[in-house]
């Protein structure tokens, strides 16, 4: 059966109570939010729909509530903001699973200095010599306009030499931050792998940022919520990974692949096939 490509959300929105939105790539593009999304989020609260944002952003939901304010999206946008750097603070504080519960007390961080502080208060210490750590937290490029995976190779060869695993904070590998694609955490945690490094990602596609929406969305049922994203790797598998229904957004980082509005079902559908990711619907924009 060929992918349903829906003119806009509202074809849809009555077979939901909860919509999970992707932030970065179907809400804004990193300068400011893509055409008609403010009014279909608008429209969707005036018809009893719960707005949720679920970001790979490595950074806590207060800090990115403030930027994206600075994108043009106001806080009485959505209801609820989660993000893998909540997820990951939780993770280090709970000592959830074993993985967490055997790493030390003390992290090198690798990552922009907007990112610093995102472990602070949840009983670690960051150092400043890798020599020092017994972990590492990776959450994004030092400079990520003009870096490559291999302008980590001399640092991430120092971590390897004492088998240091890598908690990576943000999954994605790259973003488009206006008309430009840049690289993100997920990129050179790849690249750690590569070098033979243990890593774990903390964020979409994986499960504990969905459960997190799910117990702040209080009791919706799962058939009645549906995520919504442009990424297949990342959102349309945790998606599937959570069980709920997905609507794949052709705007975002897969635009030039696919042709935005320009492209047909049966494309989007064979994309989705190769990528092993298959959304409910699409749509060539999260509008109305």
């Amino acid at each position: 059966m060929t992918l349903p490509l829906l003119a806009g959300v509202s074809e849809i929105a009555d077979q939901y109570d909860a919509l999970i939105l992707d932030l970065w790539g179907v809400v804004h593009n990193g300068v400011e939010p893509y055409p008609g999304v403010l009014d279909c989020m608008a429209k969707l609260h005036e018809a009893g729909k719960k707005v949720v944002l679920l970001s790979n952003a490595p950074r806590q939901s207060d800090k990115v509530k403030d930027q994206v304010a600075g994108f043009g999206v106001p806080r009485e946008a959505y209801d609820v903001l989660v993000t893998s750097g909540d997820v990951t603070r939780l993770h280090v504080q709970r000592r959830d699973d074993d993985w967490h519960a055997a790493l030390g007390q003390k992290y090198f961080h690798v990552g922009p200095d907007r990112d610093h502080g995102l472990l602070h208060g949840t009983g670690v210490d960051e150092v400043k010599d890798m020599a020092d750590a017994d972990f590492v937290l990776t959450s994004g490029l030092y400079d990520d306009e003009v870096d490559t995976e291999a302008d980590y190779d001399e640092i991430f060869a120092k971590a390897r030499s004492r088998n240091l695993p890598m908690i990576c904070a943000n999954p994605d590998l790259s973003v488009m931050r206006g008309t430009k694609m840049v690289l993100c955490a997920g990129s050179i945690a790849a690249h750690y792998e590569k070098m033979g490094g243990e890593v774990r990602y903390n964020g979409k596609p994986y499960p504990p940022g969905y459960e997190l929406c799910f117990e702040r969305l209080g009791g919706i049922e799962k058939s009645r919520i549906i995520g919504v994203g442009d990424s297949f790797r990342t959102d349309i598998a945790g998606a599937n990974n959570v069980g709920i229904a997905s609507l794949f957004v052709l705007s975002g980082i897969h635009a030039e692949e696919l042709g935005g509005d320009q492209q047909d079902a049966v494309k989007i559908e064979a994309a989705a096939i190769k990528a092993g990711h298959m959304p409910t619907a699409a749509v060539a924009g999260f509008y109305w």
